[in-house]
């Protein structure tokens, strides 16, 4: 039947036999639509039925949800906050998580931390349950979120003409022999430019032939097209006689797939059947085939949510002999995870599996992945922008430099929801790549600053007054991030109830949004600076410590600079070692890479955290003094001349002690020339009138030591003073910086 006519009939009876007050008629058909799949009908009759009743929180509620399924996420975030405000997540309780993830899908990702904090809280006490797992990961992606916006890919994103893309949903599968194969929800007896809602419109496959880069009008393949089947995704064999795709039946309400295979040979399919239950495993759904080359064999990757899935669907794998004969199937543990993951595609040239997911650091709903394959796959990477955005994006495939993606992001074709439906996007890369000036290159760098990394107490190497160590960050950071639970009992040790639960959420916050966002940040800036390096800058980087006031200054100096050189020893070792010919100055294009340390102590650290060895719980378990512990990268310059700055100390900090109002102390520090030039001081700057200096040399030669002594006036100081002086070098802006620390009694 003619969509246009159904809808007359429709409204026609609607009118005649709703009324304007029978409530209970449009709730039951509203949830009928809903049910069904219909989600604008749905939305339409609950939109009718709040005309008569606005106060009811189950009303308010079925009509949030099916704004959601609908993809009105504007709405529907509104809708979702109108009955948390009413029942706090009482009656329903994932209101509150679908506010959060409705504000991350219009972008509001400031309002989503806030609104995912709060989830986590109320969550809580079920720490096992979906509610729970699923506010502390979004929790974690927003703070991934907010590093990651700043970068974003330089390509030109198109959406693809109105021969293939029309205000219903097309979803890109790939590109073969010249021809787009792609999936679209239309219906045959309405034009292709009216948007779709319904079920009774099933999904085909259609192909459009490309042209000097022009994409024909679409049309359907007929021989793939089973009535009142759905039909999508798509893939061919890799000698291109098969190909695989998806038939999908309504199973109540739902959907269940199954994976099918059709014989393929000058344009003409043949031989369709279903694969065997060792793929389309009873009962299961079982969609999305994609064929790799995996280890010199022909893989079938897919998506199931078969029975030993985490949750939703998962992407598994088989490997294919004589082209019909099916090896085990197993899951990529990886990647998969409580959410869906969907829509795999392989990268031969790259090695690499892409894929979306609801569930890891994303911008939006679905996100696009990859996974590096090296004998194993790896963890998912995002893809990033403008790849994903705060929209669902899914589908991804490359063809030669251009890369596709599915989205329903902003700029789709619709007729009413502007993000109800989806398009193909090409992102285009520029047609000459013009490198970055180093001034560019610069500020991106920096803007990713400060990178914060934090440490347990001690670590590495406790008890020891060595300024280096074999330590890795990451391995520094794995055992850190293991002992939360430990945290949480220390820290909570004492208390009950609700505020032992408070105590437990204050700990594991802080690990989300600093210690797990630091890593983030860090391996963000890490992949900026490699492309700098191997474009042939020199960089200097500067990095400060600092630590809990559990320990001596002069301890807590030698301490950072562990922590610091931990650092180093990370960006020696990633992979496989490429920072090294950079760190050691034998790269051959030039690349060089310094890091400035500046090892604070305790003169940094919050004073009034606590410093008594005995109160484990404050000194070491507390978030006050695990915040503390902590080094940065602060700021990022070009090594001038290829020289580094001249002077040096071996110990830039001492602490005086106690002393009393009015004392006057001092303390001679030693500095080198570690330069292979003569050098000139250029006298000192000292920012408080408490402090004097003097040298006892004003050249010297390379290799060559001073002796600075730096006076310190306690006459108008009180409680914890940290005072220092700038010693200057003629011919440079570079300070060397010296420090002496003092308490002060009264």
């Amino acid at each position: 039947m003619p969509r246009l006519y159904l809808t007359i009939i429709l409204c026609g009876f609607f009118l005649s036999g709703f009324g304007q007050n029978n409530l209970k008629r449009y709730l039951d058909f509203a949830k009928e639509q809903h049910d069904k799949g219909d989600f604008f009908y749905a939305a339409e009759y609950y939109k009718k039925a709040m005309e008569l009743d606005s106060q009811t929180v189950d009303i308010l509620w079925n009509y949030a949800e099916t704004l959601r399924a609908y993809k009105d996420y504007r709405k529907a975030e509104y809708y979702y906050a109108k009955v948390y405000d009413r029942e706090e997540a009482r009656i329903y309780p994932s209101s509150l998580l679908n506010l959060g993830l409705m504000q991350k899908q219009n972008g509001k990702y400031t309002e989503a931390l806030a609104t995912f904090k709060k989830a986590k809280k109320k969550y809580y006490k079920n720490k096992k349950g979906y509610l729970y797992q699923k506010s502390k990961r979004e929790l974690g992606s927003l703070v991934w979120v907010q590093s990651a916006l700043i970068d974003t890919a330089d390509v030109s994103l198109e959406r693809l003409p109105e021969t293939v893309n029309t205000q219903n949903s097309e979803f890109g599968h790939l590109i073969h022999d010249g021809v787009l194969y792609f999936s679209s929800l239309r219906a045959d007896s309405i034009s292709a430019a009216e948007e779709v809602y319904g079920k009774e419109y099933t999904t085909s496959i259609y192909s459009s032939e490309i042209v000097d880069k022009n994409y024909m009008e679409s049309e359907q393949i007929k021989a793939l097209v089973t009535k009142k089947v759905n039909s999508g995704n798509g893939s061919f064999s890799l000698d291109g006689s098969r190909f695989y795709f998806s038939q999908c039946k309504e199973d109540g309400y739902n959907y269940r797939c199954k994976i099918m295979v059709a014989q393929y040979s000058n344009g003409q399919w043949s031989f369709i059947d279903s694969l065997g239950e060792i793929i389309n495993e009873p009962n299961a759904n079982t969609t999305m085939p994609c064929i790799a080359e995996i280890n010199g064999e022909e893989t079938l990757i897919f998506a199931s949510d078969r029975e030993d899935s985490k949750g939703g669907l998962d992407i598994f794998y088989s490997n294919i002999r004589n082209g019909n004969q099916y090896g085990r199937v197993r899951s990529i543990k990886a990647i998969n995870s409580l959410d869906n993951e969907v829509t795999p595609w392989w990268d031969n040239e790259n090695q690499r599996l892409y894929f979306a997911s609801s569930w890891h650091d994303g911008f939006g709903g679905l996100d696009i992945f990859y996974s590096e394959y090296k004998g194993k796959f790896s963890s998912p990477i995002n893809a990033g922008l403008p790849t994903n955005s705060s929209a669902n994006d899914v589908y991804y495939f490359r063809h030669q430099d251009t890369a596709y993606v599915t989205s329903n992001r902003l700029g789709v074709l619709y007729s009413k929801n502007p993000t109800c439906c989806s398009d193909i996007f090409a992102m285009i890369p520029p047609a000459e790549i013009i490198p970055p000036t180093p001034e560019e290159t610069l500020a991106d760098l920096n803007k990713r600053l400060p990178v914060t990394l934090y440490f347990h107490n001690d670590i590495p190497n406790p008890r020891s007054r060595d300024t280096t160590t074999k330590v890795n960050y990451i391995d520094s950071y794995d055992e850190y991030t293991a002992m939360i639970e430990r945290y949480k009992k220390e820290y909570s040790n004492g208390l009950s109830g609700v505020k032992a639960d408070e105590a437990k959420e204050e700990i594991e916050t802080f690990f989300i949004e600093y210690v797990d966002k630091g890593v983030a940040d860090l391996q963000l800036f890490r992949d900026l600076l490699l492309k700098e390096l191997e474009r042939g800058a020199k960089i200097n980087i500067t990095v400060k410590g600092f630590a809990s006031p559990l320990a001596k200054t002069d301890y807590n100096v030698n301490l950072t600079k562990r922590r610091i050189n931990s650092l180093i020893n990370y960006m020696r070792e990633y992979g496989d070692g490429v920072f090294s010919k950079y760190l050691d100055d034998n790269a051959e294009n030039g690349g060089k890479v310094v890091f400035s340390q500046v090892p604070f102590g305790e003169y940094t650290a919050n004073q009034l955290t606590s410093d008594n060895p005995n109160d484990v719980q404050n000194s070491v378990y507390s978030r006050a003094a695990a915040i503390e512990r902590k080094i940065e990268i602060q700021s990022v310059s070009y090594l001038e001349e290829d020289n580094e700055f001249a002077l040096t100390t071996d110990q830039p900090v001492h602490d005086l002690g106690e002393s009393k109002n009015g004392d006057k102390m001092s303390h001679t520090f030693i500095i080198r020339n570690k330069s292979n030039d003569p050098i000139e001081l250029d006298g000192f700057r000292i920012p408080c009138d408490c402090t004097t200096a003097e040298s006892d040399k004003n050249s010297l030669a390379p290799g060559e030591e001073a002796k600075v002594t730096l006076h310190l006036d306690t006459a108008n100081l009180v409680g914890f003073a940290v005072k220092s002086i700038y010693v200057k070098v003629k011919g440079t802006d570079e300070e060397l910086r010296l420090y002496v620390s003092t308490e002060i009694k009264e």
